[in-house]
């Protein structure tokens, strides 16, 4: 029968998938687009607020800056998805911005990318999320009471989504991304007919509060306004997360999977630019406030305000109403796409790190696929991650969102330069002139991509470097400095283990002496020593350590008894230890005999319960430990099966790490089996 643990994971996480059903899982492009645009949409719900956010500081003079900024924002986001589009045709591999810096800028501004990647991707899972915990929190008081819990509960249950597989979480979340795409478009529809059409006046809930300057910030003019201006430039441009993942998500697409994903990305642009700038411009027109801080909010009684809804909210109630339909629509529609958001770097994030397994520079489990052909590994580190970014920050979306963005443009700025050598290189050698002609308007549009992400990446940093940025800053070398360490290791490993025809290890040992190990008489005892006699090694003995003497002359005693045909020796042990006599004498042969074997037979129970573990075989496990340590020693197990262990015989195997991906329908029966015998 099924362990209670084996029925639980296959309710929530469903059946194994065989690899031939790999295609089964590729997206159409709906499919597709909610589950690489959730990111880049979502952004709608926040990127306005965060230029009036930041131009409040400034008070309510500074919000006549909002559209410009909106529009710098927007031939931003239209220039980025235009030169990726370029990306995803010459580079369909999935490896996206990493593939593209490390094939043409070298290994060193590959690993640049994918640690700036890496960030970013760990970052929109705790910003989206937290974002989506604030709408949630305005209506309902629990939820604000226990802000940080209810956070990490939605990263539980998005990571729980996406290890059923692409395709699985990809159609659950379609409908919440068309939901909310729907629920904006009529926003700004109705919007914008009720003042086009009807000449109605917009009015926000908070269009008669006082915006209060932040101190020092009262009368800023020259370099000061325009360094507040690039700061609120620079928090809009959280608009374009999300942009990258379709390159890296180009294997997840049917075929022609260069040309859907070229299509989705352009879907995505369009989609998003109308969002965000319909929002932003509804927002202008209905007066909407929002300050950093809602102390400095004043309301129509001269005082300070208690809190402040989001920016949605605020639009929403303008044009239809507060706590209509309408009203109620959008704003659970868009607490449900900025959770779903994360969904965008939960498969960016597996996919890249299996990648850079692939090439050494992260542990191997990340390539492995698990039961449902996900990227399981990668899917877990990365909630662990934003689980504990969202616990260090409170869940506080204003202090998360100055970490955010600068691995992204990072990324933007090295693949656009490493997709104008791309096009260059491919120039020298093209003759033919049609294709030549793409290739440099390719150029051009990748050139001039450079120039602007190149551009916002520096105004990021200068403007949000002391506001918290300086983390990922150093986050970025860090990730940076261990993926290299890890290949340096994978690479001395590999050398470690290659085949040398001088190498000793292809040689015939001189001798093989076999050593079983005793603590009592008894079956399993009996088993090892029958075993070891069937195995033929050039000398056999047996060993027991004396740390009770009356036990070991008792033990003796039988020994002769049975007339069992191994010799015992005994190792005296005046300190009552039993590893160290045991390896002391084995090193001690092995010094003799360098050429020599030596095989340690050491019996063990094999149990069914995981508390039986606990009670039987520790001893032998230290010393199996030790033993592993020591050259030119082999180290055998000889399993007794107890009656309990026909519990666990009878269980399914669950596939073993990378079993799926190999083929592998089921595994063998398993055994609950320790180390060695008991003490």
């Amino acid at each position: 029968m099924p362990s209670l643990r084996d029925l639980l994971k296959r309710v929530l996480v469903g059946r194994a998938l065989h690899s031939d059903r790999l295609h089964e899982t590729l997206l159409p492009k709906r499919v597709a687009l909610p589950v690489f645009a959730s990111d880049a949409l979502s952004s709608v719900a926040y990127a306005p607020q965060e230029i009036l956010l930041t131009l409040s500081a400034a008070g309510l003079a500074a919000y006549h800056f909002s559209p410009w900024v909106g529009l710098a924002v927007v031939v931003v986001m239209l220039i980025v998805v235009t030169s990726y589009r370029q990306n995803v045709r010459a580079y369909p591999s999935g490896g996206g911005d990493y593939e593209v810096a490390t094939v043409n800028l070298g290994p060193n501004a590959g690993l640049t990318v994918a640690s700036a990647l890496l960030v970013d991707y760990v970052l929109t899972v705790a910003v989206s999320v937290s974002s989506g915990a604030d709408y949630v929190a305005s209506r309902v008081d629990l939820v604000q009471d226990h802000k940080i819990g209810f956070a990490v509960s939605i990263v539980a249950l998005l990571t729980l989504m996406n290890l059923r597989g692409v395709r699985e979480s990809g159609t659950a979340f379609a409908i919440p991304t068309y939901a909310f795409m729907i629920g904006v478009f009529a926003l700004i529809a109705w919007g914008f007919t009720r003042v086009g059409v009807f000449g109605d006046e917009l009015r926000a809930p908070s269009a008669g509060y006082t915006v209060l300057p932040h101190e020092g910030y009262e009368s800023l003019t020259g370099l000061a306004l325009a360094f507040l201006v690039l700061r609120a430039f620079s928090s809009g441009c959280a608009a374009l997360t999300g942009v990258e993942a379709i390159s890296n998500g180009v294997p997840a697409f049917r075929k022609p999977k260069s040309r859907n994903a070229a299509t989705t990305l352009l879907l995505l642009g369009l989609i998003a630019v109308t969002m965000f700038a319909g929002v932003l411009a509804l927002g202008r027109i209905s007066d909407t406030r929002f300050a950093e801080d809602a102390s400095h909010l004043i309301g129509p009684d001269g005082k300070p305000v208690a809190a402040q809804d989001p920016i949605i909210a605020q639009v929403s109630a303008a044009v239809f109403g507060d706590q209509t339909l309408g009203f109620t629509y959008v704003t659970v529609a868009t607490a449900l796409i900025l959770f779903l958001a994360a969904n965008t770097a939960f498969n960016g994030f597996p996919v890249l790190g299996s990648i850079l397994a692939r090439d050494g520079y992260l542990p191997r489990q990340l390539h492995t696929r698990g039961d449902r052909l996900a990227f399981s590994n990668g899917i877990v580190l990365l909630a662990g991650f934003a689980c504990l970014l969202i616990y260090a920050f409170r869940a506080d979306v204003t202090r998360l969102i100055q970490l955010y963005i600068i691995g992204v443009f990072v990324s933007f700025t090295l693949s656009q330069t490493g997709m104008v050598r791309h096009w260059t290189r491919l120039l020298r050698t093209e003759t033919d002139p049609r294709t030549r002609r793409d290739m440099m308007r390719s150029r051009v549009i990748n050139a001039v991509g450079l120039t602007c992400t190149g551009l916002v990446l520096v105004i990021v940093l200068l403007t949000k470097f002391t506001k918290g940025a300086w983390i990922v800053c150093v986050a970025m070398p860090i990730i940076f400095f261990i993926m290299r360490a890890i290949r340096k290791h994978y690479e001395r490993v590999r050398a470690e283990l290659a085949v040398d025809e001088t190498d000793d290890e292809a040689m015939l040992p001189a001798r093989n002496h076999g050593i079983v190990l005793v603590s009592k008489i008894h079956k399993p005892t009996l088993r090892a020593l029958t075993y070891a006699r069937a195995s033929r090694p050039t000398s056999l003995e047996a060993i027991t350590v004396n740390v009770d003497p009356g036990e070991t002359r008792a033990l003796q005693a039988e020994w002769d008894r049975l007339d069992i045909p191994v010799p015992l020796k005994v190792l005296d042990s005046p300190f009552r230890e039993v590893t160290r006599p045991i390896v002391d004498y084995v090193k001690s042969i092995r010094r003799s005999s360098p050429r020599d074997v030596i095989t340690v037979y050491i019996p063990e129970y094999v149990v069914g319960r995981w508390w039986e573990q606990l009670l039987h075989n520790q001893s032998a496990l230290r010393l199996k430990g030790r033993l592993l340590f020591t050259p030119g020693v082999m180290v055998t197990n000889v399993p007794f099966q107890l009656r309990s262990s026909a519990r666990a015989a009878d269980r399914p195997e669950a596939p073993a790490a990378g079993a799926v991906r190999r083929g592998e329908r089921s595994g063998s029966n398993r055994s609950g089996s320790g180390g060695g015998e008991p003490s």
